[in-house]
């Protein structure tokens, strides 16, 4: 009799235990709870690094600190989130992998990330039309979370933060210099302006590129030295390329008398440092491909 009053004094502490629980954890999950804000698992952005910068998107790896203050630990089989540049979704991505976090402990977790310059200009051309030259980025993320007790629950958390503007290098080739013709080899110079609208200087270097005239390709050349572009201004490069008459005596016609139907390709590959800048850039991957025809070339 007295082991069945002791079971059943058990059953009776656990239920407590779990309808308090539950009432803690639902008050802490909305907004009008009467726990709301406490003892929340918390989500902070480490870094944000941009390794590769193409035509048509950026390629970030985003690291979140996870905190974990509750009594318990938890797991999440997925993670779904979305960034935000002033208030705007520009990224939306699902983290299979699944994480766990111990009582008290935190992680950090990599989400990578793909941003399209579509979007991102699109928002940028709202600011600058504004005149903002600082906006808000924000993550918002939701964990499929495995809660001991409660089962399978989604928990939700964002921050923003304010930073300058974020601007992406643009290249322009204003033209593409022959020189002088020779039997043996011939001087060819890629005339380039390359806009930086950010509020920090940054520098190329490691800088690769090729040049090609109706398909074909005439020229690369290679510049490993740093070169700075000033924040907010645009700064004209050259970049020397040599070669042989064979790969351009054939295309001359055409780059003399039909200049509008002849087209062109200057492709650029580079790295991008910011040590004095926004460290997003720094280290990074910039590829550029500019086309375009002749007679798209600036006239002296």
């Amino acid at each position: 009799m007295k082991k069945g009053w002791m079971i059943a004094l058990g059953v009776v502490l656990l239920l407590i235990v779990a309808i308090a629980t539950y009432v803690w954890y639902t008050g802490t999950q909305q907004e009008n709870g009467a726990y709301y804000g406490t003892l929340k698992p918390r989500l902070e952005m480490s870094t944000v690094d941009i390794t590769n910068i193409d035509d048509d998107q950026i390629d970030m790896m985003m690291k979140l600190l996870v905190d974990n203050p509750l009594p318990v630990g938890f797991k999440a089989s997925k993670l779904r989130y979305t960034v935000y540049i002033a208030r705007t979704p520009v990224v939306e991505e699902i983290y299979e992998k699944p994480i766990e976090v111990k009582s008290g402990d935190s992680t950090v977790i990599a989400l990578p990330a793909k941003l399209l310059i579509s979007k991102l200009n699109t928002v940028l051309k709202t600011l600058e039309e504004k005149g903002i030259d600082s906006t808000t980025y924000g993550v918002r993320a939701v964990f499929d979370l495995d809660v001991p007790v409660l089962g399978e629950r989604t928990f939700t958390q964002s921050f923003e933060t304010k930073r300058p503007t974020i601007y992406v290098p643009k290249i322009k080739v204003e033209d593409v210099d022959f020189g002088k013709l020779g039997l043996k080899q011939t001087d060819v110079a890629a005339k380039v302006n390359v806009q930086n609208k950010n509020v920090f200087p940054l520098t190329i270097a490691d800088t690769r590129y090729t040049v090609s005239i109706d398909g074909k390709e005439i020229a690369d050349g290679y510049q490993p030295d740093p070169i700075r572009i000033k924040q907010q201004a645009t700064t004209p490069v050259v970049f020397p390329v040599t070669v042989k008459p064979g790969q351009t005596l054939g295309l001359l016609p055409k780059m003399l008398f039909d200049k509008k139907d002849t087209p062109f390709t200057v492709t650029f590959h580079c790295k991008l440092i910011s040590k004095d800048g926004d460290p997003s850039f720094n280290e990074s991957k910039m590829n550029a491909t500019i086309r375009g025809t002749l007679a798209d070339f600036k006239k002296d």
